[in-house]
């Protein structure tokens, strides 16, 4: 999968949990800090995730999801290590 459409579903996922415009959500935009992300939110989004490419990301990891840019490289981690 491309990197770019990777991180368009995600940012599609992303947007329609904390309810805002895809085009709010920039690469480098701090969930918590400039979007209002709460840890219910962030559960949310990993669990989105998880379900959406059939893959399993330790709870560990949710505190290195804190950007689009971060949450992508996340996936991809364990989207190429086969899940």
């Amino acid at each position: 999968m491309q990197e770019e459409q990777l991180e368009n579903e995600i940012k599609s996922l992303i947007a329609e949990i904390i309810e805002k415009k895809p085009e709010d959500i920039t690469p480098d935009a701090k969930f918590f800090e400039d979007l209002g992300v709460d840890s219910m939110m962030a559960l949310e989004i990993m669990a989105a995730i998880e379900k959406k490419y059939k893959i399993a990301i330790p709870e560990e990891k949710l505190t290195q999801l804190t950007t689009l840019r971060e949450t992508v490289r996340v996936a991809k981690e364990y989207l190429s290590a086969g899940g």
